[in-house]
């Protein structure tokens, strides 16, 4: 049974990459897992709506969209302006497939006009700013960052790239490059060995460098699985080193600190999934039971201190000794933190990687074989 919706119809702007990662996503997602069509029908309609937000000078799309007039702008924090990287960057995945079912190119077209726009653009230290001007074209201040405002563009370039079947040769270039300039200017090892980039967020790249290990030249594929390795030895230590064993929102390396919060505004945990995702691609690509181990802990502390009646809450400070809860559960939470536990704890043939990528809500998408698309991934 389903609730018949004539239309998508929304009176305030929403989110472009929100509405993209979560509802698109899931959308195709339920699609290719059901094989229902009215899932696919929806996804590209929704996919239609938001086609407007790329109507600037330079098709870098508005991060906010008003559905009913077709008008975009920018949020009025970001840097003059400017679209955000992690935003406009994390669109490429779900529009390639919407290309893909509906057999309209304008979807594909759009994201490939973005990877032609940064192409162009000088990179400093071969890094991606994390603000650039949809007018303009031109980058704002040039921060960077693979926590927040940089993060799912990178893990969208090797995504990208298997998800074609190893064909986009143009993200597998545009992730390596990156990567490189990752690790020369952004990775450091803590006086006692702690490697960190580092917050909450930025614990999703140990899986990231993990899974692209396959793809790296052949003497550095044991690099980039040690540094998934180590990223995710430090995110780990982030939540063993609270007492609540939950990590916080940030944490930090200096003054004689290592893998803690400092301030109050860092000590919360509203129960984010990206150390658990890279728990679960390091325990797939390399089967350390310790990754399982490292899990269970999370679990046993979710239970312990997130339980409540109706669900599961943020805590808003895991340092203390009494739960203070922030009386929320994400919707991050159930997509994506129990999703990744579940996979962990399930044989590697669910949702086996040879056959299928997630996107950064971790909704699984199949991967498109040249020769005959997603059929294959149906008839499993």
């Amino acid at each position: 049974m389903y609730l018949k919706i004539k239309e998508f119809f929304f009176y305030c702007k929403i989110s472009v990459f929100e509405v993209n990662i979560r509802f698109v996503g899931g959308l195709l997602s339920a699609y290719y897992l059901s094989g229902e069509e009215i899932f696919r029908k929806k996804a590209v309609e929704l996919g239609e709506k938001l086609l407007p937000a790329f109507n600037t000078p330079t098709g870098i799309p508005w991060a906010l969209l008003n559905i009913k007039s077709g008008i975009g702008r920018n949020w009025p924090w970001a840097s003059g302006g400017s679209s955000i990287l992690a935003e406009f960057g994390t669109l490429h995945l779900e529009f390639v497939h919407l290309s893909h079912l509906s057999g309209n190119p304008v979807f594909a077209e759009k994201v490939m006009n973005i990877r032609k726009v940064l192409s162009r653009l000088d990179k400093p230290e071969g890094l991606y700013p994390n603000y650039l001007n949809p007018s303009s074209g031109q980058w704002g201040q040039h921060h960077v960052s693979i926590g927040g405002l940089g993060d799912s563009f990178y893990e969208y370039l090797l995504k990208a790239w298997l998800m074609s079947d190893k064909t986009d040769e143009e993200g597998k270039k545009m992730y390596y490059d990156a990567v490189q300039a990752i690790e020369t200017h952004l990775i450091r090892k803590s006086s006692s060995g702690l490697t960190y980039i580092m917050g909450h967020l930025t614990c999703f790249a140990g899986g990231m460098f993990a899974l692209g290990a396959d793809g790296a030249p052949s003497d550095k594929t044991g690099h980039h699985i040690e540094l998934g390795a180590e990223i995710a030895r430090t995110c780990h230590e982030s939540y063993d080193r609270t007492s609540m064993k939950l990590g916080p929102e940030a944490f930090r390396f200096d003054g004689g600190v290592e893998a803690i919060a400092t301030r109050q505004n860092e000590k919360y945990y509203i129960l984010r999934p990206e150390v658990i995702e890279t728990y679960m691609y390091m325990w797939r690509l390399t089967h350390d039971p310790k990754y399982r181990q490292w899990a269970w802990e999370a679990v046993e502390a979710l239970e312990k201190h997130c339980r409540v009646d109706g669900g599961y809450s943020g805590i808003r400070d895991v340092y203390s000794n009494h739960e203070s809860h922030d009386d929320v559960q994400q919707s991050f939470f159930l997509s994506e933190t129990l999703k990744y536990l579940y996979l962990l704890f399930s044989d590697d043939d669910l949702l086996p990687f040879e056959h299928w990528v997630f996107n950064t809500e971790a909704h699984p998408f199949p991967i498109l074989r040249k020769e005959n698309g997603s059929k294959e991934e149906k008839e499993k």
